[in-house]
């Protein structure tokens, strides 16, 4: 008889098929509050759990006594109780590799698209206010051989160092817990304290992971820091920005302008004064919303649980110390 697991995101169909290869699967749309009894019944048999979104609590893993293993179909987890599932022995699984170069392309969109304005001119555009020969209300600023300041130097800002290294001749910048050569001897990147960072970059590119410790890493404070030339750039995750700090400081010239994939509240609040800033860049959290990348990361996902559950995990788990006990 085939494990039971349950599939909470749809699956294109050869990917589901792999699926059924190996599992008894009990499906839902996700994990909400119209669902979420029916979801906790499935789980009571459940040895394995796939999918995207919602949390992955103590409450819902006191409703799965014979999970052995979850894959998550993203790179981040902050939405899981990792303390409690490495408590349980249960290996989380994630996608860490499959979206970098597709979310460093978005990163680099930001930065084209706040410097030259280009969502805030096409919209003028459209409206029909192109009637003569543009004026200097229309410009952006350069992108060549400006400073990038990357903060957070994983597999993502490694690709985006790449990216402004050898496409736009900028210097890079970077904060970090730990010293990277890599990207010193192949992008000339300089290891700097963040406030050093702040104070000589013209982008700064935040592409954190939400820890307890990153929470609000930009703030009031850290924004009075930056020159009021400097665009902020916003791709990790949205907390680990002070987003009431950014509004103000987009608002009294702090700084120049901000491009934003993620945000506090997703999806962003109708209400949110980051609609009504001309200097303000907003995306849907698109970071790797291709239909490639997408495709990668299900597939990776869907080998993650196959491994988990057979015992063959060699790469892409978030917790290994369960995976030899």
């Amino acid at each position: 008889m085939k494990p039971s697991i349950v599939l909470y995101k749809k699956l294109p169909a050869d990917l589901h098929q792999r699926l059924e290869e190996h599992f008894s699967i009990v499906e839902f749309d996700g994990i909400n509050e119209g669902n979420r009894a029916k979801v906790f019944d499935a789980l009571q048999q459940a040895e394995g759990l796939i999918g995207s979104g919602g949390a992955v609590n103590k409450e819902l893993l006191d409703h799965a006594p014979r999970l052995r293993g979850v894959s998550t179909i993203s790179v981040g987890y902050d939405n899981f109780d990792v303390d409690e599932l490495t408590r349980r022995e249960i290996p989380l699984m994630h996608t860490p590799t499959v979206l970098t170069d597709t979310v460093a392309d978005t990163v680099m969109a930001l930065v084209l698209s706040t410097a030259r304005r280009v969502v805030n001119v096409a919209e003028r555009v459209k409206a029909g206010e192109w009637t003569s020969n543009i004026g200097a209300d229309w410009f952006g600023v350069d992108v060549h051989h400006k400073t990038i300041g990357i903060i957070g130097m994983g597999r993502i800002g490694m690709a985006l160092a790449q990216r402004a290294h050898f496409g736009f001749d900028m210097p890079v910048l970077y904060n970090a817990r730990s010293q990277h050569k890599a990207a010193e001897e192949r992008f000339g990147a300089k290891k700097c304290e963040l406030d050093e960072l702040l104070a000589k970059s013209d982008f700064v590119c935040v592409l954190l992971p939400l820890t307890d410790q990153t929470f609000h890493t930009i703030g009031k404070e850290q924004l009075a820091k930056m020159k009021s030339s400097a665009i902020l750039i916003s791709a990790g995750r949205g907390p680990v920005i002070d987003e009431k700090a950014l509004i103000a400081a987009l608002k009294d010239g702090t700084i120049h302008a901000a491009g934003m994939d993620v945000f506090e509240t997703e999806p962003l609040p109708k209400d949110s004064p980051l609609l009504s800033l001309p200097n303000v860049v907003a995306l849907p959290h698109i970071g790797s919303a291709t239909h490639e990348t997408r495709y990668g990361m299900a597939a990776c996902a869907v080998d993650n649980l196959i491994a988990a559950l057979t015992g063959d995990v060699k790469e892409n788990c978030v917790n290994p110390q369960v995976l030899n006990k």
